[in-house]
């Protein structure tokens, strides 16, 4: 709800700066050989809730700065970022660690935390598509969940990317067991098939770049896609087949999280995109969090190849489920309109009462 009462740009600026800060602390216990275990989990709990205001006010924040005629694009392209980094930051991080220990890479990462910041100060608020704030009033997180429920377009793509979420979302914890006990390749093994994953997305980043519309049909196929590619892992008994299929796995993962976040944005226009995007990418984390020990203890018991076809059967079966029920309403609403796009930030001004971009000066400036 605070991305829709507060300008989302205070919010992502706050979100840096806090990064930065504790980012920095980190770095500075370390490296003054002081830290505890407490201490780092304190700080890993700031972190948790600077993440949890900042990432909706985040995501809202895109369609502010490129305006409506650009929004799916946008989102598509700071989607698949945030997709890359997750993949690339781990391994990357890992070099930074070994090349100069762990107290610098933590001082390196609070200084990399400064750069947005400084560009999000640096942005010309007379060209930014600020809406108005919301007001505080009662009952809009309830809004927001029956605005999530009553759009398919909403509703189905979160449901999809928290179901993934849980049974997909840590990968890398199968793949570390795969070197480890499957194919008998270490640490070297380990980094293969992560590169692997990462190539596929640095792939999928580019085909989404290509994709000019998000349909609920278009990510539910990459749904199922992912979800047979899951299972032909299970059955792969090379390494180079495995590769191989990894490569699909990162194209198919990147495409469906960028595709379901595009699609939820789009379809929530601006004075309740913030309740939305928090709906959406509570969800997403919320599946992460729950994910990690289940797929865990599947790997350590049954074994990484048992993980892998979970991790394709269940997602498989809520997209044919969801996929049977888009096609019973197809049939039963012949001719279904489209959904609304956002309104135009001059339609937005007007509902509002706030003169038009040129006639006044822009929020936050």
């Amino acid at each position: 709800m605070l991305a829709d009462r507060f300008p989302k740009r205070w919010i992502v600026q706050f979100t840096y700066i806090s990064w930065t800060a504790l980012t920095g602390l980190l770095a500075a216990l370390t490296l003054s050989h002081t830290v505890q275990i407490w201490q780092v989990q304190l700080i890993a709990a700031g972190l948790g809730i600077a993440n949890a205001l900042g990432w909706p006010a985040e995501q809202a924040f895109v369609a502010e700065m490129v305006g409506p005629d650009h929004l799916r694009h946008a989102i598509s392209i700071n989607a698949s970022v945030v997709q890359l980094a997750g993949l690339l930051g781990p391994a990357l991080g890992g070099l930074v660690i070994v090349a100069v220990g762990p107290g610098g890479s933590f001082l390196i990462a609070a200084i990399g935390h400064m750069v947005p910041l400084v560009a999000a100060a640096l942005l010309r608020a007379r060209e930014l598509h600020t809406l108005p704030t919301v007001p505080a009033n009662r009952g809009q997180l309830r809004a927001g969940l029956r605005f999530a429920v009553g759009r398919p377009d909403v509703l189905w793509p979160t449901i999809l990317i928290g179901v993934f979420a849980i049974f997909t979302g840590n990968l890398s914890v199968t793949l570390a067991v795969y070197a480890k006990s499957v194919f008998d390749s270490g640490p070297g093994g380990y980094g293969l098939l992560s590169a692997m994953v990462a190539a596929g997305s640095l792939l999928g980043a580019l085909i989404s770049l290509r994709l000019h519309r998000t349909r609920l049909r278009t990510l539910v196929l990459f749904a199922a896609l992912l979800s047979t590619l899951y299972l032909l892992c299970a059955a792969a008994l090379s390494q180079p087949v495995f590769c191989a299929l990894l490569v699909g796995v990162g194209i198919s993962t990147l495409l469906l999280q960028t595709l379901g976040n595009a699609t939820v944005q789009s379809a929530a226009h601006g004075s309740i995109r913030g309740r939305v995007a928090s709906i959406y990418l509570l969800a997403y984390s919320g599946g992460m969090a729950l994910g990690g020990p289940l797929v865990g203890t599947i790997d350590q018991y049954l074994g990484p190849q048992t993980g892998m076809l979970v991790g394709g059967a269940l997602p498989g079966a809520v997209t044919l489920l969801i996929a049977a029920r888009l096609r019973m309403n197809l049939k039963r609403i012949p001719s279904q309109p489209a959904p609304p796009l956002p309104a135009s930030p001059a339609e937005e001004a007007a509902r509002h009462g706030v003169p038009r971009r040129g006639e006044g000066r822009a929020l936050g400036e």
